[in-house]
């Protein structure tokens, strides 16, 4: 208990001129995080809620798809960004477009993305072990970002495998070109969303890194998690990824935790049910009944997690093709079931290790700061 109290007393996070209080951090996740996941989870609590990841080639190009995917709501502050690159000319030049235009706030880039197709060209996780080619994006995008005030964070794993640990020297590169924050996802790519974080690692990089906030992420399902993380490691804050999916609750679960207060209860399956309700209407309003509803599908096991359901309410539920049809099928579910208990574990993605899959002699020299040919993809990916 003293540990965690002592937890709460640290000064306030700030990430640039944003104080963030709580010191939470909604992680990007394709396909998850657009406006109107954002707006969900921060009608629980504050935090900084960050959009899906953007490619910086489709920033650059204009790709309409990625343009509407940089949607804010109207009471978004400050709205974050999350940009993926591999040239330092093309990622300063996104950033110059989103800070001239007032786009965004915030702009987070990603060095931690473990997906063979991102890997294989050397992007996401597989970046950081190039060391000079990493230095020059983090320069060039936050000398682009300065120029508007607006600051520029750098979010990592702890390496491409066991052999090959990148996450000190990335953090210590960082901080020496100007981000304003790191964040470190505390799993190497080998093992994408498997196993355990090691917490330890946050530990020794927040030793590594004295000037900028060090975030942790990895494995917080609950708010005693986040408590923990922060007494155990000594980080300045928490992202949260996959604890939230089906339970955008949790964030004000975790405001209350980080001001002291009592966690209050987790909600009934009727309240859930108001909450699935209010997630369809505001992806109507982002993107139109039909692909809204599509988009709720992927939702629908998560936000039903150890509920008494029965599978073949849960298989039409996962079918939904309309709001009319939504407001039908709630209407058989048991308003008065508890939270489960057991419900509180990890959710989404797992997976299992693997090889990471890398350019031919990606390895054989991690000075090289030759520009790999991985942009030829989707914002969102």
């Amino acid at each position: 208990m003293e540990d965690v109290t002592q937890t709460l007393t640290k000064p306030a996070l700030k990430i640039g001129p944003y104080a963030v209080d709580p010191p939470v951090v909604l992680a990007p996740m394709a396909g998850i995080t657009n406006v109107a996941f954002r707006q969900l989870c921060q009608e629980y609590g504050a935090g900084i809620y960050v959009c899906e990841m953007i490619t910086a080639r489709a920033v650059v190009e204009r790709h309409p798809g990625t343009m509407h995917m940089m949607t804010f709501g109207e009471h978004e502050k400050p709205r974050s960004m999350q940009l993926y690159g591999v040239d330092p000319k093309t990622m300063a030049e996104a950033v110059r477009i989103i800070v001239g235009e007032g786009l965004a706030d915030h702009v987070d880039s990603n060095f931690g993305c473990p997906v063979a197709k991102v890997t294989r060209k050397g992007g996401g996780a597989a970046l950081p072990f190039k060391r000079r080619l990493f230095a020059d994006i983090v320069s060039s995008s936050v000398k682009a970002a300065e120029s508007a005030g607006v600051p520029f964070t750098v979010k990592f794993r702890i390496g491409i495998d066991d052999e090959h640990h990148t996450y000190l020297d990335a953090g210590r590169i960082a901080e020496a070109e100007g981000a304003a924050a790191v964040s470190l996802h505390a799993r190497t790519a080998a093992q994408r969303y498997s196993g355990k974080a090691d917490w330890s690692a946050i530990a020794r990089l927040k030793e590594a890194v004295q000037s900028i906030p060090v975030l942790g992420n990895g494995d917080i399902f609950a708010a005693d998690d986040a408590l923990r993380m922060m007494a155990e490691t000594g980080c300045d804050g928490v992202v949260v990824g996959r604890g939230c999916l089906g339970r955008p609750w949790l964030f004000g679960e975790l405001e209350a935790a980080f001001a002291g207060r009592e966690i209050p209860a987790g909600p009934s399956l009727g309240e859930v049910a108001r909450v699935l309700r209010r997630h369809a209407e505001l992806l109507i309003e982002h993107d139109g009944p039909t692909k809204a509803m599509r988009d709720l599908r992927k939702h629908m096991a998560w936000y039903f997690m150890g509920f008494p359901v029965g599978s073949e309410l849960r298989r039409r539920f996962a079918m939904v093709s309309s709001l009319d049809e939504l407001n039908e099928l709630i209407t058989h579910l048991d308003h008065d079931a508890p939270f489960p208990a057991d419900a509180l574990g990890p959710r989404g993605r797992q997976g299992s290790p693997g090889k990471v899959t890398l350019p031919h002699g990606w390895l054989d020299d991690p000075d090289d700061n030759l520009v790999p040919e991985a942009e030829d993809m989707h914002s969102g990916g």
